[in-house]
């Protein structure tokens, strides 16, 4: 039975974590390559591990440029390949942040904007590890152009991009339009699978048409991205996050034990 008062959170949010889950289970199959990489990060200094990042972002941009001859879905898929590689060096990016991510999908998109797997790693890795949701939304918006409803599966992408305008952005309207489109695009289909994310996503969409007050779940998204900025030392992401929430009229509190409070004001308007 679907209450408005806790089951539309009940489905984002528990999303959310399926989608954490996921990623972290196909970055496991590349965990030979990835422990050989864990373990050089390991003995390298914070000033090598940065001209590695340095000399990352110059060869991604060179890949944005570079015309494709017909390759440009082996392209995104040895990009995606590429970042489980970056994003699964827990030791480097301890140290470093999660800088490259919209990079890395930016030529996902660009290349292949049908690869819709990606577009699991794009909510998570920009959103909720680098702080960046509106890049996150946007790339996502524009893979969006070229992903049709007849494509099996293209629905999640409408979900992933309506989480994070409803957690991060805390824009309800905009969040109620993409889970309301993931459902009229999951209601093409009759397998199960599809015909329950047009039910969950059509209740979640009519839950916020009521302009509910999201503002606990906003908290609790934005205190996920400041811990991990914590525990990264990501202090450009941090300050942008904690900036952001003050112009917000928020206030975000934290520990000398390193635990983080995050408090919105209660408004529900967009």
């Amino acid at each position: 039975m679907f209450t408005k008062s806790s089951s539309g959170f009940n489905s984002i949010v528990g999303y959310s974590l399926v989608i954490l889950l996921s990623m972290f289970a196909i970055i496991g199959l590349q965990l030979p390559q990835l422990n050989k990489i864990i373990n050089r990060s390991k003995t390298a200094s914070i000033e090598e591990l940065k001209r590695e990042v340095t000399a990352e972002k110059a060869r991604l941009d060179l890949m944005q440029k570079i015309p494709s001859l017909g390759f440009s879905n082996l392209i995104a898929d040895w990009t995606l390949l590429s970042f489980l590689q970056y994003f699964g060096d827990d030791v480097a990016r301890d140290r470093t942040g999660f800088e490259l991510s919209p990079n890395y999908f930016e030529i996902i998109v660009d290349r292949d904007p049908h690869f819709l797997k990606s577009y699991l790693f794009l909510s998570t890795s920009v959103s909720l590890f680098g702080g960046e949701p509106e890049k996150a939304i946007a790339l996502m918006a524009k893979g969006l152009k070229s992903i049709t409803p007849e494509q099996p599966g293209a629905y999640y992408v409408w979900r992933y991009k309506g989480t994070d305008e409803l957690l991060f952005l805390g824009d309800t309207k905009k969040a109620e339009r993409s889970f309301a489109k993931a459902a009229e695009w999951a209601s093409e289909f009759s397998d199960p699978e599809s015909q329950n994310i047009a039910t969950i996503s059509r209740k979640t969409a009519e839950f916020l048409a009521d302009d509910p007050d999201i503002t606990t779940a906003q908290e609790g998204a934005w205190a996920m991205v400041l811990v991990n900025s914590l525990n990264t030392g990501d202090e450009r992401t941090r300050k942008r996050i904690i900036e952001r929430i003050e112009a917000q009229g928020g206030k975000v509190i934290i520990s000398p034990e390193g635990a983080v409070s995050v408090k919105l004001p209660k408004s529900n308007s967009n």
